[in-house]
């Protein structure tokens, strides 16, 4: 397969490939995943299920913290200091708000801060998420799909002992502090699988499906949770692939281990497998965890996960790749 740069070719267009892979993704664990993909397939090959459960309105603006992720992460704008938003952020927004007294717990950069304005315009004036989401990706010079699971709204809601939070203020103002006792999908049993993705599952061209290494239980299961949509997966009849996001028994990142713990799982490779029970037809397994590989009973590919850098994004992609080709 060519290894391609970021980025747009001159004229801003995509080509379309004859094989397409579809990646299901939330989170920064997904969107590094989702960089070594693009980065190794053929141009126009690759689509992308984003989470939109994190979606919240702040400061009267419409915030889509996944999907921004993976655009900027496509696009090579991401942080690397910072883990999210945009690279070479300037922050006079923030401080005037801090002057002002108002909340600045969730952090708006000024660059970042132009794409929420502009989404929540364009939402206002009846387009939709996943019109917005094309556009802005085409903008940033972005040749892979990047779709919204639905274009209804879906909240997910932490439920601890102390009452029930937003994701964001759990996530981001109480720094994943309070033990969860249950996760709720607000929305999600009236929401529709977007039309896109409904297409691009439905793609002649589609190949293989990875799940990517985000987190079971806060990026993934909101897709999930979206009626039709393990249907529509299992439908598209080709290879469902999970990868990991658990090396021994810690993440990478995030609070996925935590949260495991607090449901009652025990954190593990295995736990991952048996949480996708029924969906999935393959894992990809860290090789520091080859010793519960006989125990999987699907076909595993052992690799190493860990993405520090752009070629252990490239390298990961190619191992799964390699695998869906393989089952």
């Amino acid at each position: 397969m060519l290894s391609r740069e970021a980025g747009a070719t001159k004229s801003g267009q995509t080509s379309m490939a004859d094989d397409s892979i579809l990646v299901v993704s939330g989170g920064v664990g997904g969107a590094k995943l989702c960089l070594g993909l693009q980065r190794v397939l053929p141009e126009g090959a690759l689509r992308i299920i984003v989470n939109t459960g994190d979606d919240f309105t702040h400061l009267g603006l419409y915030i889509s913290p996944d999907l921004d992720t993976t655009l900027y992460t496509l696009a090579g704008l991401a942080n690397q200091e910072l883990g999210w938003g945009r690279d070479d952020e300037t922050w006079t927004f923030m401080r005037v708000m801090e002057s002002l007294g108002g909340p600045t717990w969730f952090k708006l950069g000024d660059g970042d801060l132009a794409l929420h304005v502009e989404r929540t315009q364009r939402l206002a004036a009846g387009e939709t998420l996943t019109s917005i989401a094309a556009d802005v990706a085409q903008h940033l010079g972005i040749r892979s799909r990047i779709i919204p699971m639905s274009d209804d709204p879906v909240s997910t809601l932490v439920q601890t002992a102390d009452g029930v939070l937003g994701f964001q203020e759990y996530f981001v103002r109480e720094r994943c502090g309070p033990a969860v006792i249950r996760l709720h999908f607000q929305g999600a049993e009236a929401a529709r699988v977007s039309v896109a993705a409904t297409q691009a599952l439905r793609d002649s061209s589609l190949r293989a499906i990875v799940i990517a290494p985000s987190n079971p239980y806060l990026s993934i299961d909101p897709i999930l949770a979206v009626p039709g949509m393990r249907t529509a997966l299992r439908g598209a009849g080709v290879p469902i692939i999970a990868v990991t996001p658990i090396i021994g028994d810690a993440a990478v990142k995030g609070p996925t281990t935590k949260i495991m713990r607090e449901l009652g799982v025990t954190p593990s490779a295995l736990s991952v497998v048996e949480h996708y029970r029924g969906l999935i037809d393959g894992f990809v397994l860290d090789a520091r965890d080859a010793s519960v590989a006989e125990q999987i009973q699907l076909p595993v590919q052992m690799c190493d996960t860990l993405m520090l850098t752009l070629d252990d994004r490239e390298r990961v992609a190619r191992c799964v790749l390699e695998f869906a080709r393989r089952i």
